[in-house]
């Protein structure tokens, strides 16, 4: 198969952006579609990259006190309802158990949306005392929404993610915390996955259902669509109330505590595609690609090339590098297409004349740059090549991402540059209805707050401003 055969098997990213995606995440084993509408099935290689991304969170999070814990997926639906706006938040996803164990359930069971109910009613029986906050737990799961438009990793009826639950005995402490995990979430995204956002607080519209305030971090297609790649709310006492969490304070007046709770998920691969991937496939920054290098065997049936290719291959390894020998029967021409396409950072070739001439060959998936390293040196040169791949990878997105916002105090403007694939930052009001009537018109949505800001006009209504924030179409 060569070169140009082998892109055409995939659609193209400037003219079909969401063909491309589709097209990617299937031929390069990330993910294949359930038999259930909606539904996927993450196989070993995007599995991989969730593993990556989940060990780097889940270190971030013990560092600062968290325990990991597991509760159950089905929720009495009574629960569910203690709080009113978080029921009629998540009314239209939930699936519904009826019917187990061969007869009717005497009450309805959710199979989990989102875990604060559950998890509330647990945390009422174990707190009594301030002494027995804070109260911070993770869990690693999987949540069921039922969703009408589907798409691999992006929005599925089914996805994994990990939930945090925090309960504190102040606001403030409480708050401390939603802005802490806000910017684990910004390592996250930014160190491991090399994906720059903009984060800020999310508007009273588009705030959790239930909370007080939820901020949030959104990254930035290549076709200028916003996705949310993270989410910390600030619950107040709402959650706490309608679970009756209460502790005895150190004046031994009991009051409610003041909870939190925060999520990534496995949308943050499909952000990992979409911000990256090029005409070729996939582009994998290396601090979360499964395979950080390659090697190539070329005239592999020549004597001294396998070993030298495994000799190569087991000094990465005790470098710290993530390798692949590929020795297979594949043409080293298919295997070329075949890694570049899986987005693999750096590959090198290792034919006779190389060894003879004592290098290998490598070649960088982010520029295609093509150089040789000299054999004794390659596992002192290749680390500090991967961090410079990575840190290219971010430079290049954060271009992508600078150059997609628009600043503008024009309706239709902003408008227009959004159907151009921009994201704008404007003046709003901060009302509601406002903002439902450009959603209803346009599709388009507010995405986080900028700045605060009272002394310009609300750019759809006329209204004074309450703040910049950044509009535009999402995921």
């Amino acid at each position: 198969m060569n070169n140009q055969d082998f892109v055409k098997e995939v659609a193209d990213i400037n003219t079909d952006f969401a063909g491309w995606y589709t097209d990617v995440v299937l031929k390069t084993d990330l993910v294949d579609y359930g038999p259930v509408k909606g539904t996927m099935v993450i196989k070993p290689y995007g599995y991989a990259i969730w593993e990556q991304l989940q060990s780097y969170a889940d270190k971030r999070f013990k560092e600062v006190g968290v325990q990991n814990a597991y509760f159950p997926m089905f929720i009495p639906e009574s629960y569910l309802k203690r709080e009113a706006e978080h029921v009629e938040g998540f009314a239209p996803e939930v699936a519904v158990v009826t019917y187990a164990g061969g007869q009717e359930l005497s009450e309805k069971l959710i199979v989990r949306p989102t875990s604060e109910t559950i998890i509330c009613e647990m945390y009422a029986k174990w707190i009594k005392s301030y002494r027995d906050l804070p109260v911070r737990m993770n869990q690693w799961c999987n949540v069921v929404r039922w969703e009408k438009t589907t798409r691999p990793f992006l929005r599925t009826s089914e996805f994994l993610w990990q939930e945090g639950h925090t309960v504190y005995a102040t606001p403030e402490d409480a708050q401390d915390d939603v802005e802490r995990m806000l910017n684990i979430y910004i390592d996250v995204a930014q160190k491991l996955l090399a994906i720059p956002v903009l984060n800020g607080r999310k508007t009273e519209r588009e705030k959790f259902a239930g909370a007080v305030a939820t901020y949030g971090i959104e990254a930035i297609m290549r076709d200028g669509k916003c996705l949310q790649a993270g989410t910390s709310h600030n619950l107040g006492q709402n959650f706490a109330k309608a679970s009756n969490i209460r502790f005895l304070n150190k004046d031994g007046v009991l009051e409610y505590g003041y909870s939190t709770s925060w999520g990534i998920s496995t949308r943050l691969i499909g952000a990992l595609v979409m911000v990256h991937g090029d005409e070729r496939g996939l582009k994998l920054p290396p601090n979360v690609a499964p395979i950080q290098v390659v090697i190539i065997p070329v005239a592999s049936h020549k004597e001294g090339v396998i070993e030298k290719c495994q000799e190569v291959a087991d000094a990465l390894i005790k470098a710290g590098v993530r390798v692949k020998l590929d020795d297979s029967k594949n043409t080293p021409g298919w295997k070329f297409n075949e890694y570049e396409m899986k987005g693999v950072p750096v590959r090198l070739e290792i034919g006779p004349r190389d060894i003879e001439n004592g290098v290998a060959t490598f070649v960088r998936r982010d520029t295609r740059e093509k150089a040789q390293l000299s054999l004794d040196t390659i596992a002192t040169e290749i680390p500090s090549i991967l961090e410079q791949v990575q840190q290219n990878m971010f430079d290049m997105a954060k271009q992508n991402l600078d150059n997609a916002i628009v600043e503008t105090d024009d309706y239709n403007t902003m408008v227009n540059e959004i159907n151009n694939k921009k994201v704008a930052l404007s003046y709003h009001c901060g009302d509601k209805d406002c903002e439902e009537e450009i959603k209803n018109k346009t599709t388009i949505k507010t995405r986080v707050i900028h700045s605060y800001d009272d002394t310009h006009k609300c750019i759809y209504c006329g209204k004074q401003s309450k703040y910049r924030v950044y509009f535009g179409k999402q995921y």
